[in-house]
């Protein structure tokens, strides 16, 4: 071959030999690295700590069609206390809280043990569960104890770029929390008068008879009491009118809410009673059941906070002090006006809250213990046929405020019932049944009622409220009654 056709092949094959050695070179490159077109598709990799819950929630998202370019391992751990930040790789996937009969008499619980209860996720918490406080600590009053709070983690080396997006939908739930769970105390009968007029003239502060159980009522965001005693300058240790002094007890307690359905606001005449009201609307108290005029007695109270909407009716039904024209006084139950209120609270979309004064039980006038008031229907009348009437017709709760011993509860219908609250502030010390109370602690989110906590109280001679110590057999004595 001439040595010209011999230079011409070569100029032609160099080139081609030189390209097929840099692509085997390229692509076998890739292969032995895992790269480029033989790059294996970033795992998934399911730590052992997850349940089958969780397992399930995350195969859903990681499906076959979900490309990532680098592994990631989810793990995930149980924590009692979550008292930190959460990393931006980390979640709340479930918050698990102890709950047990809503008429069992215990109310807390020392470890995170099996027994006579069970862990539900808070998502199905009702007020017909009774929450369980764990070691004192109450998982509504904190968010950040008493439960189990189930946390998964992610770690990728392409987090923020591959994981984050898939989890921001997926783990974007709203807990349970400070913000947008409203709390409220619910009070018996409070009359600051007579013998405590008398101890005011001794210890010159009215502080003084909040020191023991303000703090605690002052805690939650709305605090209710039904006060039966208007403020006057003819107080005494002979009658049922309050110093002026003693709305001094009443901000020390936080109270934001009077209830005015007792039969003894005009025990020191019209124009106490009115004066009072000014009192409370100048301390941005508001009221309920009761006012100057049969007409603003008659207006429901209604509460907007947090994302809850309630509507608070009181009525006073047969212990007197009603009115019934332009002169001040309780709220008088009528059915028919009971009913339109209900059903427009209903059609709004409200939870209802009717309060009941009601007939008294008086056979606890003993200096012994005496059980008889604990029955719902130890008063005159069909006390539980009435009060079961009210949940029939849409009341979520209903709350008798006019006994002066605390009475039993129920369940009932799609609402719940207590009979009676008993005596807050009040001075009748001689008898044990009347130094007791009930304090109603409501936990309301998302227009739901979650939780009805029942807290007893006592009070000795020095008329200072506190929170009974081992309170269970008392509990016990109200649940052993129910209708």
């Amino acid at each position: 071959m001439p040595p010209q056709r011999r230079r011409t092949n070569w100029f032609i094959v160099a080139p081609l030999i030189l390209v097929g050695v840099f692509i085997v070179a390229f692509f076998g490159i890739q292969f032995m690295t895992k790269s480029g077109m033989f790059k294996e598709p970033g795992a998934v990799y399911y730590d052992e700590s997850l349940n089958a819950d969780e397992l399930k929630l995350l195969k859903a998202i990681f499906t076959d069609d979900v490309k990532l370019e680098k592994n990631v391992r989810i793990s995930a751990r149980e924590e009692k206390v979550l008292n930190r930040e959460l990393g931006a790789n980390e979640f709340v996937d479930e918050i698990l809280v102890p709950v047990t009969d809503f008429y069992e008499t215990r109310s807390d619980i020392t470890e995170f043990t099996d027994g006579e209860y069970e862990y539900i996720p808070v998502g199905e918490l009702d007020f017909t569960k009774k929450l369980l406080s764990v070691g004192g600590a109450y998982y509504l009053n904190a968010f950040n104890v008493g439960a189990r709070f189930r946390i998964i983690k992610f770690e990728s080396e392409q987090y923020e770029k591959e994981i984050a997006p898939l989890m921001a939908k997926a783990f974007a739930k709203q807990w349970p929390n400070k913000s947008n769970v409203l709390s409220m105390a619910q009070t018996g009968v409070t009359a600051l008068s007579r013998g405590m007029n008398a101890k005011l003239a001794q210890v010159g502060d009215a502080k003084f008879f909040a020191e023991k159980i303000g703090d605690y009522l002052a805690s939650f965001d709305l605090t209710h009491t039904s006060n039966e005693a208007s403020f006057s300058e003819l107080a005494s240790a002979q009658n049922i009118c309050a110093d002026v002094r003693f709305i001094d007890t009443l901000t020390a307690a936080g109270i934001d809410i009077i209830e005015l359905t007792g039969n003894h606001n005009q025990d020191c005449g019209d124009t106490a009673a009115i004066e009072t009201i000014d009192i409370y609307k100048k301390k941005e108290i508001d009221i309920v059941g009761g006012g100057k005029t049969a007409e603003e007695a008659a207006k429901p109270l209604k509460i907007s906070d947090k994302g809850n909407h309630i509507t608070f009716l009181a009525y006073n039904l047969s212990t007197g002090g009603a009115t019934l024209d332009n002169t001040p006084g309780a709220n008088q139950y009528v059915e028919e006006n009971a009913v339109y209120e209900i059903n427009s609270a209903k059609e709004r979309g409200d939870l209802v809250i009717v309060d009941i004064q009601y007939y008294e039980c008086s056979v606890y006038a003993s200096t012994t213990e005496d059980a008889t008031c604990d029955r719902a229907d130890s008063a005159a009348g069909d006390q539980v046929g009435f009060f079961r009437h009210l949940i029939d017709l849409g009341a979520d709760i209903v709350v008798g405020t006019s006994a002066h011993q605390p009475q039993t509860f129920e369940l009932y219908g799609d609402g719940e019932i207590y009979y009676g609250l008993g005596n807050l502030w009040f001075d009748q010390a001689w008898w044990p049944g009347t130094t007791r109370s009930l304090v109603l602690e409501h936990y309301f989110y998302k227009d739901k009622l979650l939780q009805t906590k029942i807290v007893p109280t006592i009070y000795d001679f020095d008329y200072q409220p506190s929170i009974m110590e081992n309170p269970g057999w008392f509990i016990k004595r109200l649940v052993d009654v129910k209708p």
